[in-house]
This record gives structure tokens, sequence and C-alpha cells, in this order.
């Protein structure tokens, strides 16, 4: 009887799974969460798993070029239910609420919750916002007066948004690879080339990376542009396109948004900031959407393992409960202290983002911190969302891989969460810059020393400096190593403030 209670306790402690909501609770030190995202969450329980759902098993979202009459005009066609997902979202206020409360915490709460039912939705909100940002930041009087409420709408009906970054020589070396020239032409500017991966195609607006015209060939001489859907002057049937979608991609995942190839054609575009900080405000951008992408990855590791979780209480295998096999348990309990880690590493990110997002360059200190620990979270995120999805899967077994099960999706969309906003091997280069330049790790442990002890935190500290005093070539060789235990090393400290564990992850 007495392993019977053992079993059940055991069952309990991971109930926790079941809710965003009170998963975040947990994460964020039992802080009472806005009403506003408890109707969220109620609204994808009643309807939105379902609507979403369907759209996966329905596929990417389809182009039409052109209308009846032989005009172009490059039209993403969806599945009616899937813009009453997608609208909801935005009126339940992702967006809208970060410049109403001054504040990056609505999204990526939102957002969180979002990933929790569909990961593939929530990068429409995350580009959106990091396009609203630096409209806000950056943007002149026109584009404030002309622009931004419409990206602002609380009725679900605004304008979205977009980050257009990557050619088709990649986009992990920037400077190099970004062809798209800009042209002065005023007020304004033209933009002429071709982004390869354009996510949320489509969208009203789009920040794109762009060469001014004679500018070096290298990072220095990137700048970062506003590019509206339409040119200006036509109305209704009368519009003209400012860019044009060349096709849709077949992809592993992420069927809820679709992502196209795009033409500039002497596109017309709005400077943001200063020619020559571009290079910071990409980065801005590409930073932004890489704390909502470890916060979406860190639910969906939840969602992965409540669907295990639920999978293994009604399993039977050798007469009793898959979730009552030794192994089994010692696994979900590993996971689960994992998972908790990962968690506050990602709420660290968003709680420092939140912090220092106001920030233009030069920035302090402060923000070089937030920087790295950007890197860790989302590098150490995606890995375990990867992970544990596959994890998820071999708890199933071969009922993971059908499509009813959500294992298998879960698999899908954790691979493109590993490579969205720069994959891992990008996350580790860009830290290893920010603590070479910025000294960043030395902040690092200086936030952590409270909860580490003197002799662990010495360790890791000459860990770092040795390791940074290598030749260039062998730093970067050997970076991986050092990265994930720094992720677990930060992880670990932030359990131990919250008084969670002290076992190591």
């Amino acid at each position: 009887m007495r392993s019977r209670d053992a079993i059940h306790n055991f069952v309990v402690q991971f109930e926790i799974l079941q809710s965003p909501l009170q998963f975040l609770e947990f994460t964020l030190s039992n802080v009472r969460l806005p009403d506003w995202l408890d109707q969220y969450q109620g609204w994808w329980e009643k309807d939105g798993q379902s609507i979403s759902d369907a759209t996966d098993c329905a596929g990417t979202p389809w182009l039409r070029m052109f209308d009846l009459s032989g005009a172009r005009v490059d039209e993403i066609l969806y599945p009616p239910e899937y813009w009453r997902m997608l609208r909801h979202g935005y009126q339940s206020g992702l967006i809208w609420r970060v410049s109403e409360e001054n504040s990056i915490m609505p999204a990526g709460l939102g957002i969180y919750v979002t990933s929790f039912h569909d990961p593939g939705l929530a990068c429409p909100y995350t580009v959106s916002l990091s396009t609203m940002v630096p409209v806000l930041k950056y943007g002149n009087a026109e584009v404030h007066e002309r622009l931004l409420p419409k990206l602002l709408q609380k009725d679900g009906e605004g304008w979205q948004g977009a980050t257009w970054m990557t050619e088709i020589k990649g986009g992990s070396d920037l400077g190099a690879t970004v062809e798209t020239v800009a042209r002065s032409a005023g007020s304004q500017w033209l933009l002429t080339g071709e982004k390869y991966f354009a996510s949320n195609v489509g969208a009203e607006l789009a920040v794109v990376a762009a060469r001014p015209k004679g500018a070096p060939k290298n990072v220095r001489g990137l700048a970062l542009y506003l590019v509206p859907r339409y040119r200006q002057g036509g109305q209704g049937e009368d519009r003209q396109l400012n860019y044009f979608v060349r096709r849709l991609k077949d992809k592993i995942a992420t069927r809820s948004v679709p992502t196209g190839e795009v033409e500039l054609r002497e596109s017309e575009a709005w400077l943001l900031g200063e020619v020559e900080q571009g290079i910071y405000l990409i980065l801005e951008v590409l930073n932004i959407s890489r704390v909502c992408n470890a916060m979406g990855s860190v639910a969906l590791a939840q969602r992965a393992m409540a669907d295990a979780l639920c999978f293994a209480q009604g399993r039977m295998i050798f007469g009793r409960p898959l979730i009552e096999q030794p192994l089994m348990r010692r696994q979900f309990a590993d996971r689960l202290r994992q998972l908790q880690g990962a968690s506050k590493l990602a709420c660290k990110a968003l709680a420092f983002i939140n912090e220092v997002w106001q920030e233009k360059p030069p920035y302090s200190d402060r923000y070089h911190l937030f920087r790295l620990i950007t890197h860790l979270a989302k590098y150490w995120t995606a890995e375990i969302a990867v992970q544990t999805a596959k994890w998820a899967m071999e708890v199933h077994g071969g009922l993971g891989t059908l499509h009813e099960y959500r294992a298998e999706r879960w698999l899908r969309e954790a691979m493109i969460l590993a490579i969205w906003e720069g994959p891992s091997h990008r996350q580790m280069l860009d830290g290893l810059e920010v603590m070479e330049r910025k000294h960043a790790h030395q902040l690092l442990l200086q936030s952590l020393s409270a909860n580490v002890s003197p002799s662990d935190l010495k360790q890791m500290e000459t860990r770092i400096d040795k390791f940074l005093a290598r030749p260039r070539e062998e730093k970067e060789a050997g970076i991986e190593a050092l990265f994930n235990e720094l992720a677990a090393f930060t992880a670990n400290a932030l359990l131990v403030a919250d008084g969670c564990t002290s076992t190591p992850i």
C-alpha cells in the first residue's frame, strides 16, 4: 500500500506540467499572473487547440500570386479558422500591451502560453514584436504617426510584422551574406535584393537588413530598414505591392506560419536609427526574438512532458502502468529538474530584456550581461526542447510516430526552435564574443554569487579565464563544452535562489 501511495505522490508532483500558467507561476516564484493571461489560456483549452491541430494537418498556407485579372497580388491564403486563432492573440494583447504597459512581459508570457499549444503560431507574434519595438525606438515622427498605430490595434485586425535578415548564403555571417542594396531617395530609401528565409511572409511591415550603396561589405556596412507591404499613394484596388513573394517553403514544421522567398525591387523603405548603428539595431531585433524563442522552447518541452505523463499513466506494461516502472520514474524526475532549470534561465532572460530593452547604443554593462544570458538561454532551452521532445516520443513507443498523439509534432516543432534566430553554434560564438570583449561572464558570476558556493564560483571563473586565454582557433573549436557547462551552472544557481533544488542538473 505504501508503494502505491509513493507512486501517487510521485505523480502528483508532476501535475504542474498540465498547465502552462501553473508552471509559469512556479518559475516566476509564485507571482500572480494577469487575468487576461488566464482568459487567453482558457480560450486555447476551449477552442484554440482544435484549430491548431487542424491547421497542422492541413499543412502550410498557399500562395495566390495573381488575381482573376492577372494582376500580381501575392496573397497568402489560410483556412478561415487560422485567422481566428491568430487574431485572438493580437486581440488579447501580446503586442499592444507591450507599448501600453511599457513592458516586454505581456509578449513573453503570452508567447509561452501560445507555444504550449502551437509553437509555430508564436512566430508571428515574435516577429511582430521584433518589428514593433525598433519602430517604437528608432522610427521617425512620420513612421510613428503613419505606421505605429497599425501595429498596436486592439481589435485583432492590426498589421503584422516580420524580420527578414537571411539570404541564400545563410545568416550566420551577415556581413558577408547580405547582398540586398539600399539606395537613398530623398526622405526614403529604395531596396533591391532577395530574402530567402522570410518568416511570416505577407506581413504588412518588415524590418529588413540591407547594405547602403557603397557601404563596406562587413557587418559595419549594414543598416536596418522598415519595408511596408504596399507602396505609398495607392488605396484599395489601386495599391501596388512593395515586395513580391516568389514562393512559399515546404518545411519540417511550423505549418501555422508561412515562410517564403521575398523579392525586393526598388522597394520603398524607411531607415531605422542611424546608418552607422545598423548592426546594433539588427542584433537588438535578433535578441528580442531569441528571448521569445527561449520561452517557446521551455513551453514546448513542458507540453511534451505533459503529454508523455498522460500516456505513461494509462499505458500498461508488465501488469502495471508505465509511470510505475522505476526507470521511467527516474527519467521523469530527471527531466523535470532539467525543465525547471531551463524555465528559470528563460525567464531570467525575459526579466533582463524587460529591464534593458529601451537602451540604445552605446549600451550599459547591464545590457551586455543581458546579451550573454540570452545566448545561454536560447542555446540551452532549444537543445532541451529537442531532447525532451525526442524522449517524449520514445515514451509513446511506436505510437509516438503517429500524428494523433502529437508527440511527433512536438519533435518537428522543436527542431525549428533550435534553428530560428541563429542555431546553437551561433549562440556559442556570440556568447564567446561578449565574454571576450565585454567581460560579461564576470558580471554573470557576480550576479549568481549569493546562490553559489565561493569555491564553485571561483572554479567556474578560473575555468572561463583559462579558456579565454587560449588561441582563437582553439577557443572556437572548444566553446561548446564550456557554454553548456556555463548554461547548466547558471540554471542551477537560479534554482537554488528560489529554493527549488540542490541537485545539479
